[in-house]
């Protein structure tokens, strides 16, 4: 009679250090992302500054836009007309955030050791690792999607205001059926976050935290100097530029040169560099992504032993 309560008994028992270990994980690291977020508001402010920027501008020109329009007989031009405006915006956005996530993780650790926070954050029980992979979260997750979320609500609001100012010059809204889908360009939007900003500059934010565990003043001139440094040494001893063209590589995105991108890339398709299997199979993505794995842990050992400055 007791064998079925025996039975759920040991099951309980051996649910429980299962789920009592995920939270000793998973806690620590969600509260160290909301705490990044909490005293590091311009990474957020920011994007938000440029998008309200934006729509003020927006707002001045959107007043010629009948005139604009009526003089564009041909919908080809005023779908380019059109789409400039949003792709301009989205692109304006994305690079604040871009720019914002390397200035972070560039000040993040050693940001806590100049104001001597963390020998606070040391006395915490949070792990050296999950607190260098919750600052590498909000650089490379946290930060572009965030950027994605103010770029969608921005464009939504371009799209209401230039409906508004047809309407109250008795046009057709129609003259703006030739804007690109806004689920179509999102998808797309968002699938170039997660792949460029998350996967494709994961060893440009690992090398940026390494410098910022290591460096002890002007973390910028350290991030900056080695490379500068190799890129000199090659071209006076062999005078070749292959380190220069990786970094390009790198910061401009993967360059894909088969027949079916550059056809795509002919017809102007946002994501011809991108497509899935041509992506994937990069070998600058794997070796990129092996190298910022390398540049984290070195971050993790750095951050357990420096102290203070």
């Amino acid at each position: 009679m007791n064998t079925p309560s025996n039975a759920i008994q040991d099951s309980q028992l051996v649910s429980r250090p299962v789920v009592s270990t995920v939270a000793t994980v998973t806690h620590p690291f969600c509260w160290s992302v909301r705490r990044e977020l909490w005293e590091n508001r311009f990474l957020y402010i920011a994007p938000l500054g440029v998008a309200a920027v934006f729509l003020i501008v927006f707002s001045g020109a959107t007043l010629y836009l009948p005139q604009k329009l009526k003089s564009l007989s041909d919908a080809a031009q005023r779908h380019q007309h059109m789409s400039s405006r949003y792709e301009l915006s989205a692109a304006l956005i994305m690079g604040t955030a871009w720019l914002v996530g390397l200035y972070y993780t560039l000040e993040a650790l050693y940001g806590e050791r100049r104001d001597r926070s963390i020998l606070f954050w040391k006395s915490l029980p949070v792990s050296d690792f999950i607190a260098v992979l919750s600052k590498l979260t909000i650089a490379m997750v946290i930060v572009p999607l965030l950027s994605f979320v103010i770029t969608i609500a921005t464009q939504l609001i371009m799209l209401f205001l230039s409906s508004l100012v047809l309407l109250a010059n008795g046009m057709s809204l129609s003259l703006l059926s030739t804007q690109p889908s806004f689920l179509k360009v999102s998808l797309e939007l968002l699938y170039h976050i997660l792949l460029v900003h998350g996967l494709w500059y994961a060893p440009i934010y690992g090398w940026l935290l390494l410098v910022s565990a290591w460096a002890r003043r002007a973390p910028l001139i350290w991030a900056v100097l080695p490379p500068f440094m190799i890129y000199g040494i090659e071209k006076i001893a062999f005078n070749t530029s292959y380190f220069l063209a990786l970094l390009k590589e790198r910061f401009l995105g993967p360059q894909e040169h088969s027949a079916a991108a550059a056809a795509a890339d002919a017809h102007g398709t946002v994501m011809a560099n991108l497509i899935p299997h041509h992506f994937f199979s990069e070998p600058g993505l794997w070796i990129g992504l092996a190298v910022g794995a390398m540049f984290i842990a070195g971050a993790v050992r750095l951050r357990r032993y420096r102290g203070p400055i």
